[in-house]
Order: structure tokens, then C-alpha cells, then sequence
């Protein structure tokens, strides 16, 4: 840890560096599910088709396991977007997730949620909630995601401006709060409207979430009696020890504490209902994996076609599902998914 310190920052732990991290571990984690019966970690059934549309993104947040940012250039092209249509259009697969970077910034974006509602799929759009003050051309995004139905899940650190701009960068907090107002204004969080609104809050710093529902109920009442926001759930996740968090954690030495940490915690219901057992993570240039954290340490899916190319739902529903010692950011407490907390 000291040498990687001493080298300076910033820098972006690589895959190779990763691996060093976790030498002598790496079959710990399957160790533990073997414990409880879960090894080797299968698919339940697959009900949701997490699409990265690419990583480009107006923010550099520090919490970011996508390393997203306005330089990334990765973006999925119509070809392969329209690839995922055809496979959604031929199988039960109920939910598209989508998600970057920002990924209403994919030029395709609108036409694809066009067609995604045209197949009556319930969307996900997981928007940073900056991007609709960004450019004029994205200010209308909140009528066009309500006219498709399309739920809303958007990063909100925290009530206050201090700990979001802390994590998200200056002036975030001031920006996704009129975002949140716009979206409420086209109905979205508001009573019987159908159109949901849901934020997500990370811890800021090496430590565990606290429980969800307490956490909601201070951030409903806080954003409504500070800005008359209304919203529908908090999605409470744990940080993952990758990409720019795992930078954080080794550059101030956090590193081994956290993981231990995280290893202490581990909790065998949530590791029941982890989210690689019924999603699908489909990354920006076709490839196939069994969750949006494996997508960014490039641990594609084994046991099954790992590409859009040769899509095999049936193998990808008996795979074995790839782990190692990140998952225990899943498992830890609460446990932490895409929806929150497991248990």
C-alpha cells in the first residue's frame, strides 16, 4: 500500500493491481457461499437487461465505479443497441436497466427508449440528474421519460449540499436539486402518477450504509420541507471496492481496513438475493456479463456466450456466475444492489 501511495496521485488501480490487492483471497468469497450452499452461485431467473450505453458522462464523480467521464469515448453504437432490441423482443425478459456514464448523452438514447416502450418494457433511466440542466437539448428529457413511462433512478449523495458536493463535485447538489424539481413538475414522484423518482445514496468515506428506510425517511423530509422535492424510494448501496473508490482506499491507506470490514459483514440472506442471480450486464461494446461490477474489472461471463453476438438464454440461465473478494460489497450488512439494500 505504501509504495502505491508514495507514487502518487491520481491513478486508477488497474486489473493487474487489483489482482496483486487480492492475492491469497480470491477463493475466499467462494469459500463463504460454499458455507452456506451457495457455491457455485447460479442465476434464479433473469428479469433484468443492464445495458451500459457507454461511459461518457457530465460529471468525474469520486465514488464512480465506472470511471465515467466528459474524455471516455466508449459509447454503444445503434447496431449494437439494436442487437438488445432484437433479444428483448424475443424473450420474457421484463426490465431494461439502462446506464453509462450518463446515458442519456448516447445519441441513440431516445430512439432506444422509444423502442424498448414500443415492446412494453418497463425502463430504467439511472440519470445523474445534472444532465437535464447540462445542455438546452436535454431540458425537455423529463416530459420525454415520463411520455415512455420510464423510471427514474438518480445519485443523491445526501440531503445537503456539503456531503454531495463533497463526493460529486462542486456545485452538483444546487444542480440536481432543480433537476429533481423539473422532474417533479413533468409528475414524477408525485401521488398516483405512475412515474417513479427513486435516488440512490452512497456513504461518503470507507464506511457501511446505514438502513434504508431511516435514511429515506430523513431524506423525504428533508428535501421536502427544504425544496418541496417529492420523490419514491432510496436506494441505499454500498461503495464497491473498485475503479476510483478502490484508488480512494489504497491511496489513504484504507484499504485492508475496508475490506475487512466488508468481509466481517458478510451476511448469507443477502447473499441470497445478490443481484447477478436475476441481471444481466451488458456492456458498451456487446459483451456479456454477470454484473455491472465484473463489466468494469472486465470479468466476463464464463460457462455460457459471453457476447451479444451468440446471445444463449437458456446457458446464460444455468452459468456458473464469476465472483471474487469485490462481492463482498454486495454481501456485506443490508446487503447493497442496484434496488438498494437485499434484506
Amino acid at each position: 500500500m505504501k509504495s502505491l501511495k508514495a507514487a502518487g496521485h491520481p491513478f486508477s488501480v488497474s486489473t493487474r493491481q487489483l489482482a496483486h490487492l487480492h492475492a491469497g483471497n480470491s477463493d475466499q468469497f467462494s469459500r463463504r457461499l460454499a458455507e452456506i450452499g451457495l457455491s457455485p452461485l447460479k442465476p434464479t431467473q433473469i428479469e433484468i437487461f443492464q445495458i451500459n450505453v457507454g461511459k461518457m458522462c457530465n460529471q468525474t464523480c469520486k465514488h464512480c465505479h465506472v470511471d465515467a467521464g466528459p474524455d471516455r469515448k466508449e459509447i454503444m453504437t445503434r447496431e449494437t443497441l439494436t442487437q438488445c432490441l432484437e433479444i428483448l423482443a424475443t424473450h420474457a425478459i421484463p426490465v431494461v436497466d439502462i446506464t453509462g456514464g450518463a446515458p442519456e448523452m448516447n445519441p441513440h438514447f431516445r430512439w432506444f427508449v422509444e423502442e424498448a416502450h414500443k415492446l412494453g418494457k418497463h425502463i430504467i433511466d439511472r440519470c445523474n440528474l445534472t444532465i437535464l440542466l447540462a445542455n438546452p437539448k436535454y431540458h425537455d428529457l423529463p416530459q420525454f421519460l415520463a411520455a415512455h413511462q420510464v423510471e427514474v433512478v438518480s445519485s443523491l449523495p445526501h440531503y445537503t449540499a456539503m456531503r454531495t458536493d463533497r463526493q460529486r463535485g462542486d456545485g452538483v447538489f444546487e444542480k440536481s436539486i432543480r433537476a429533481m424539481q423539473m422532474l417533479n413538475e413533468a409528475g414524477y414522484g408525485q401521488e398516483n402518477s405512475g412515474l417513479e423518482l427513486n435516488l440512490v445514496y452512497n456513504p461518503t468515506g470507507a464506511i457501511l450504509p446505514g438502513p434504508q428506510g431511516e435514511l429515506e425517511e430523513d431524506f423525504k423530509r428533508h428535501l421536502y420541507q427544504e425544496h418541496g422535492i417529492r420523490f419514491n424510494k432510496l436506494y441505499v448501496i454500498t461503495n464497491m471496492p473498485i475503479s476510483r473508490f478502490l484508488d480512494f482506499l489504497v491511496v489513504s491507506g484504507n484499504y485492508e481496513a475496508y475490506m475487512q470490514k466488508l468481509i466481517d459483514a458478510f451476511n448469507p440472506s443477502a447473499a441470497m438475493g445478490v443481484m447477478c442471480r436475476n441481471t444481466l450486464s451488458i456492456g458498451w461494446d456487446g459483451a456479456l456479463y454477470d454484473c455491472d461490477f465484473n463489466q468494469m474489472l472486465d470479468i466476463k461471463i464464463k460457462d455460457a456466450p459471453a457476447h451479444l453476438d451468440d446471445f444463449d438464454l437458456d446457458a446464460l440461465s444455468q452459468r456458473n456466475i464469476q465472483v471474487d473478494q469485490h462481492c463482498y460489497g454486495c454481501t456485506a450488512g443490508l446487503g447493497s444492489s442496484c434496488g438498494g439494500q437485499v434484506v
